[in-house]
């Protein structure tokens, strides 16, 4: 036997809320109607704007979502606004995009610009500080691209698209770095028991050191040190 509380539920309002039946046919011709808008607005904004999408383009995207969205299914909103505010979007992307053709400084505000984080096997120390992006993330960005440790890397760069560059050294060239695999930064050394090469946990600076004191990295001036590896790439 059906629970009291399941017979008294009004279930028309449960699916439905305060929408009629009919209404569904109508949600289906609004979200045909505005999948075609979506793509033809794509097609308009051309592969740039579908393939990396930077702050600008992020906020387009977004924008044309919301139109979109709401129409579908909210019986409030008219298509025709929301074709409106399609019109305007794409409108206001061609005049920036055309401005940012035009101009390197305006293509800068609009979108900023690409930024050294790795250069010579250390950390661009200012550059990094600049970026909204924790250590462990970027290690892990790396080893995905077969990093093990910071001396295989010449330049690694971050693209107005966020996506990360990254330039080999060549097997020969490849020098002691600080390593980036997991749980290899858990036990920092201040006093060197072994002679060799050490890297700063802080920016990457390595140099060889012999038994004693570590002393404070030349570059940062941290005092935190781990063994350097020697590794090179696996390609």
């Amino acid at each position: 036997m059906m629970p009291l509380f399941l017979l008294e539920l009004n279930w028309k309002e449960l699916f439905l809320g305060h929408e009629e039946w009919s209404f569904l046919l109508e949600i289906i011709l609004r979200t045909a109607i505005m999948f075609l808008a979506i793509i033809i607005g794509l097609r308009v904004l051309g592969k740039r704007g579908v393939k990396q999408l930077s702050i600008f383009e992020l906020v387009v995207i977004i924008g044309l979502g919301s139109a979109a969205g709401d129409p579908m299914f909210n019986k409030d909103v008219g298509i025709i606004s929301s074709i409106l505010v399609f019109i305007i979007i794409i409108l206001l992307y061609s005049i920036v995009t055309y401005f940012i053709g035009r101009s390197k400084k305006f293509e800068k505000l609009v979108e900023g610009s690409s930024i050294c984080l790795i250069r010579n096997g250390e950390f661009s120390i200012d550059n990094f500080k600049k970026e909204n992006l924790g250590s462990d993330e970027f290690f892990a960005e790396l080893r995905l691209k077969g990093v093990s440790q910071l001396g295989q890397i010449e330049m690694a760069i971050e693209e107005i698209s966020g996506e990360i560059s990254v330039f080999y050294y060549e097997d020969e060239q490849v020098k002691p770095g600080l390593p980036i695999m997991p749980d290899s930064l858990k036990n920092p050394l201040k006093n060197i028991r072994k002679e060799g090469f050490y890297s700063c946990t802080f920016c990457g600076h390595t140099e060889s050191k012999t038994e004693g004191n570590a002393g404070n990295c030349a570059k940062c001036k941290k005092d935190e040190w781990v063994e350097a590896s020697g590794r090179k790439r696996v390609t």
